[in-house]
């Protein structure tokens, strides 16, 4: 991938895709409005997806393009051998580290698990165990992997998916595993909603970003004040970005000050009013949003 800063090639925006038969589709049908990369998500395990085939088509259609896969995503339980489709989850992980040269990427993302209703620090023995193994193997094909900071409706005590939701967490997992190519897949909105500030985290942990998830939360610091955290209503919303309470400006203005190369992936589906009917006329506000907040268009400076 050129990740140059002409035609802002360091810093792309694009969204997330679905794996399935229908990629392909999904991608030619969104393209022309301007998407510079795509994450392949898939939800618990592969199923009957034949990744090699995917890949094929995904990158006949974005041939020319100049647009990307950005990453594999599998978002499952690696952790806790009784979580629902465990094995598959797993599996899933092996194969998307084995496979993603075939889609032009280097990058492998999702939840890193946990053993469920224990807490966080439980599943540090686990982790280890399992993404020691999984990191060696993503190494030796030149993979990185990197965990989205979502709760998943858990907590530090409880919870069913993902124990990389607090920066005390990442310390404690990057502790355990000090490898190189393990980081985060970083986003905004999931720690807003738990009432922690993103930007100084961003500035501490710019280095173990490897990607960010492009969703934003809004706060309703009234309700807060009325009915509490734990009340009747409700004070937190995820958001599409460009209808939150994120300074995307400042996001990217920081990583850019870090000298940060990656893309920064649209998650739709969770906006209360931007989705069904109005997904796509949200997500297609977000892009643009997004490169400006990244900018605008790119100008070259005059020659010497």
């Amino acid at each position: 991938m050129n990740t140059g800063r002409i035609d802002h090639q360091d810093i792309r925006i694009g969204t997330l895709v679905g794996g399935n038969a229908r990629s392909a589709d999904t991608i030619a049908q969104i393209l022309p409005h301007g998407f510079e990369s795509f994450e392949i998500t898939f939800w618990q395990e592969l199923g009957d997806c034949d990744v090699g085939a995917l890949a094929r088509d995904v990158r006949k259609t974005l041939d020319g393009s100049g647009a990307v896969i950005s990453a594999l995503g599998i978002f499952g339980n690696p952790l806790d051998p009784s979580a629902a489709k465990h094995e598959k989850t797993l599996e899933g992980w092996k194969t998307c580290i084995d496979n993603a040269h075939l889609f032009g990427a280097d990058l492998v993302c999702g939840f890193a698990g946990r053993l469920i209703d224990k807490p966080i620090d439980a599943s540090m023995k686990a982790y280890k165990k399992i993404f020691g193994e999984l990191s060696k193997r993503a190494a030796d094909k030149g993979v990185r992997l990197a965990f989205e900071n979502c709760c998943m409706g858990g907590s530090w005590n409880a919870g069913d998916w993902n124990i990389a939701q607090y920066p005390a967490a990442w310390e404690m997992m990057f502790n355990e595993l000090p490898a190189a190519n393990v980081g985060l897949e970083w986003e905004p909105c999931h720690q807003m909603v738990k009432l922690i500030d993103p930007m100084p985290q961003l500035r501490k942990w710019a280095g173990k970003i490897f990607h960010v998830h492009g969703k934003d939360a809004t706060i309703k610091w009234d309700v807060i004040r009325e009915f509490g955290v734990n009340g009747p209503r409700q004070w937190a919303f995820h958001r599409t970005p460009g209808f939150g309470d994120s300074d995307w400006t400042a996001i990217i203005s920081e990583l850019r000050q870090q000298n940060w190369r990656g893309t920064i992936d649209i998650e739709g589906w969770h906006d209360p009013v931007y989705a069904k009917d109005l997904e796509m006329t949200g997500q297609v506000y977000a892009l643009n949003h997004l490169k400006a907040c990244r900018g605008g268009p790119y100008v070259a400076n005059p020659t010497p």
